[in-house]
């Protein structure tokens, strides 16, 4: 047992002052056999704690349907093994470049702009799920012999909100569930954000990449007492679909670092390891400046982060100049570097099985169909992460118009006819080609993302608008979803004899010229591996456009095109000696010559 608190000057463990060296690494974008290898990497950094998000609906995808809240126990007991404390940062929002910011779709859905504040349904809601969540953190902390020494009140909500009464709900909350660790806050280094985000008595730390002195004096304006602390020293920064790779030079962040120590700060690194947004759970941000109310900016599936160890566990340049600053505040020489996991032992090409169409994997796994005046959303579907099918007639006879999908969110596919007839996003939200009625259109629509942070934090998904033809609505839209989660193995098995191609698709890739090939559906093929060959690997997939991957009934993400990822990290223990299952699933269309390779 141990005492943590927050002293006047410094942390102290049990009256003796120390220096927190911390690192973010997020148990949910990090597959749980590889938990022990990635935490050595951070003491072999020098750290000595680790912290992690905890995301809401990850784990109670539906209201009360909760889904192994006992990973985040096992997390915490694995970093305590590997000798590091724990900060938690158990939400109810954690931004985190994740879907909705880590909320449940099916409450930001009905509540819109309510949430985050003394809203009583909200609050009501994050209750029932603390009490949940909050047993797995409060058995573990360091007052009961476990790592747990700190506990964050909500995240950065100085960033979105200045409701303090929603705050002191919050703290009093956590502190009603058993918490005994100090809580803390964090906010950027503003003056607006600093004061909307602290709670008075709870200890206030700040977030930045640069300027450290100026943001410590920002933050001693607010708190003259206490512990300094960069509670996320953003040394990286993360990826969008269509834009550029982004990467911060080593050693431009070591000296930020070094700058920080030297204020007699603490710091938690973000992210240390930022592993992977696997099963299509990577969110999106808005662009547009202070409001955020441009256009969308949907998160890659990597969370590399270009983070001092990369997705696949291995140290980088920054990893040892990071470890040589560590050294000198380390107390005792720091533990050796551990040995990199295996990495598959031979490339292969995915060999094709079968295929089935977009449309008979949505009539087999997707929900069921209904009929609406207008178009629903996604959360009037209960889609989270997925498509919806949106079917609407226009009436004839009658000559061409423009069709319009009006607010759409956030990309479709549109087939007039069943013919394809273009690609709709919010900025182009205008079929090129006008259609004359009688027309039956489909807007096959796909979430790239809920928005993780900003004012627009958990906006609907879907065709917002309503479809219109010239100026006109078009009524009784048919509707029908697709979540992801839907692909469980047995499902999947039960699509083998339709439109299955078998053999008929060539072995050299799983996209042919017969059997559906160049459409969207589901592609199934598998790759072997030798005894002894199976490990971490990169999948490619040229001549795809967009879509979800799984090895193994395990989902990688999703890929796209448009870059700047090119390849999905499939981690070791997803692959097995012998046979391996990978399943495709196009949403738009696949060029000849397609494969699935990994290497």
């Amino acid at each position: 047992m141990a005492e943590f608190r927050v002293g006047e000057d410094d942390f102290e463990v049990d009256g003796r002052p120390v220096r927190l060296l911390s690192g973010a690494l997020h148990y949910f974008r990090v597959h749980e056999e590889q938990w022990p290898h990635r935490l050595r990497m951070l003491r072999a950094m020098g750290l000595n704690c680790v912290e992690t998000y905890v995301p809401w609906n990850l784990h109670e995808p539906r209201p009360g349907e909760v889904d192994d809240v006992a990973a985040v126990g096992r997390f915490l007991d694995a970093a305590h093994e590997a000798g590091l404390w724990v900060i938690a940062r158990p939400g109810p929002y954690i931004c985190a470049e994740w879907e909705n910011g880590g909320l449940p779709h099916w409450l930001t859905g009905p509540l819109g702009s309510r949430i985050r504040s003394r809203d009583a349904e909200f609050l009501a809601a994050v209750e029932r799920w603390f009490r949940v969540l909050l047993p797995q953190i409060v058995e573990r902390q360091v007052d009961r012999g476990g790592p747990v020494i700190m506990v964050q009140v909500e995240n950065e909500y100085g960033s979105y909100g200045s409701d303090q009464l929603y705050l002191r709900a919050l703290a009093d909350l956590l502190l009603e569930l058993g918490v005994t660790v100090p809580l803390f806050t964090s906010d950027g280094p503003e003056d607006h954000m600093l004061s909307g985000g602290s709670v008075p008595g709870i200890l206030a730390t700040a977030n930045f990449g640069s300027r450290a002195r100026e943001s410590f004096e920002t933050l001693r304006r607010h708190r003259p007492k206490g512990p300094l602390m960069c509670a996320e020293f953003w040394c990286g920064w993360f990826d969008h679909w269509g834009a550029g790779h982004t990467t911060r030079d080593a050693r431009d962040a070591a000296r930020t670092l070094e700058e920080i120590l030297a204020c007699g700060a603490s710091v938690n690194l973000y992210m240390a390891h930022g592993g992977t947004s696997f099963g299509g759970w990577a969110g999106a941000n808005r662009g547009g400046g202070a409001l955020h109310s441009g256009a969308l900016e949907a998160d890659v599936t990597s969370y590399d982060y270009d983070a001092p160890i990369d997705e696949f566990g291995r140290p980088t340049e920054k990893f040892w100049l990071f470890r040589e600053v560590f050294a000198r505040y380390a107390v005792g020489p720091l533990p050796d570097v551990p040995v990199q996991p295996a990495a598959l032992g031979a490339p292969v090409t995915v060999e094709a099985t079968a295929y089935t169409p977009l449309a008979e994997v949505l009539e087999a796994l997707g929900g069921p169909e209904s009929e609406h005046a207008v178009p629903p959303s996604f959360e009037d579907l209960d889609v989270d992460r997925g498509l919806v099918r949106y079917a609407v007639t226009v009436p004839g006879p009658r000559k061409a118009y423009e069709l319009r999908a009006r607010e759409l969110r956030d990309l479709a596919v549109v087939y007039v006819d069943g013919e394809r007839a273009g690609v709709l996003t919010e900025e182009s939200p205008v079929l090129a080609t006008p259609v004359s009625g009688h027309a039956r259109v489909e807007l096959w629509v796909e979430s790239l993302g809920r928005v993780n942070y900003g004012p627009r934090l958990g906006e609907v998904k879907g065709i917002v608008g309503g479809v219109l033809h010239e100026r006109q609505f078009l009524h009784g839209v048919r509707a029908r979803g697709l979540r992801l989660d839907a692909f469980t193995r047995d499902a999947v098995a039960g699509l083998a004899g339709s439109g299955s191609t078998g053999s008929g698709l060539p072995g050299s890739g799983l996209a042919g010229s017969v059997g559906g090939a160049g459409l969207p559906g589901l592609y199934r093929g598998a790759f072997e591996v030798a005894v002894g060959g199976a490990g971490d690997a990169s999948l490619e997939l040229p001549g795809w456009t967009r879509g979800f991957v799984w090895v193994n009934g395990f989902c990688l993400g999703r890929y796209w095109g448009v870059g700047p990822q090119e390849t999905l990290y499939v981690p070791g223990p997803v692959v097995r000696d012998g046979v391996n299952e990978v399943w495709v699933l196009e949403l738009d269309g696949v060029t000849e010559g397609a494969r699935v390779r990994l290497g």
